[in-house]
């Protein structure tokens, strides 16, 4: 029983942090958009880097799915 609760708590805790992931992806794209429309290349890089990182995490996440 106790295995259960750990594997049911392990899930939940990935599903928050998808959701936490996604939130920054939203957030990345609309920071890439602005940075697009001020043409500044750096701050354009900055968010392509993390986006890139967002979406290892989550390409890692749904491996183990």
């Amino acid at each position: 029983m106790k295995q259960m609760i750990k594997i049911i708590r392990k899930v939940d805790i990935e599903k928050q942090y998808e959701h936490v992931l996604r939130l920054e992806l939203d957030y990345e794209l609309a920071s890439l958009y602005s940075a697009m429309q001020e043409n500044n290349e750096e701050e354009m890089e900055k968010c392509k880097k993390r986006l890139k990182e967002i979406q290892d995490e989550l390409d890692g996440l749904h491996a183990y799915v």
